[in-house]
């Protein structure tokens, strides 16, 4: 397992993120994409010049974020 110190040193150039919306899409949502085994970052789409944040599984797992809701899986 990648610790929190090397979660910003991979590349995120190529990551393919994707939405989930609490309400209409035309407001903000939340963007994620997996960029490493275990790894995601988490971005904003009223802020897409926002460098995203990155967690683990087991950090987005304590927080409540539910993959499914975002169409991924583990």
């Amino acid at each position: 397992m990648v610790n929190g110190t090397d979660l910003y040193a991979l590349d995120i150039g190529t990551a393919s993120f994707v939405k989930a919306c609490g309400g209409p899409c035309t407001d903000g949502c939340v963007t994620l994409a997996r960029i490493g085994e275990g790894i995601w970052a988490l971005g904003d789409s009223k802020r897409p010049e926002a460098q995203p944040l990155r967690f683990t599984q087991a950090e987005l797992d304590a927080a409540g974020i539910d993959l499914a809701r975002f169409g991924l899986h583990v």
